[in-house]
């Protein structure tokens, strides 16, 4: 299905989903949105809201996974010295980076 069109279930699923709640998301998410954007995306959020109600009916799958670890496994190395650690950084502070203050 194309965007615009509508099959027989929409009118149903777009009643659940009303402009003003699209607004109210657009608000807080401090987008404009002009009332045919309005509209679109509130066939849109229809059409989301219908794909989550399809997953609803898929049936949870009994048993857990078999989970390997594919990580390969840790290695010592030699670290940089905390002089070549520092020597790139704009701002230092006895041995440590300085980052500008966070009130």
């Amino acid at each position: 299905m194309s965007d615009g069109e509508t099959g027989d279930g929409d009118a149903d699923d777009a009643a659940a989903v009303d402009p003003e709640a699209v607004r109210h998301v657009a608000d807080l998410a401090r987008i404009d949105l002009d009332d045919a954007e309005v509209e679109r995306f509130t066939e849109r959020f229809a059409d989301v809201l219908a794909y989550f109600e399809t997953l609803e009916e898929v049936p949870e799958v009994e048993g857990e996974a078999d989970l390997a670890n594919v990580m390969r496994p840790d290695e010592v190395r030699d670290s940089l010295s905390q002089e070549d650690a520092l020597a790139n950084a704009p701002e230092t502070e006895d041995g440590y980076f300085k980052g500008p203050k966070v009130s």
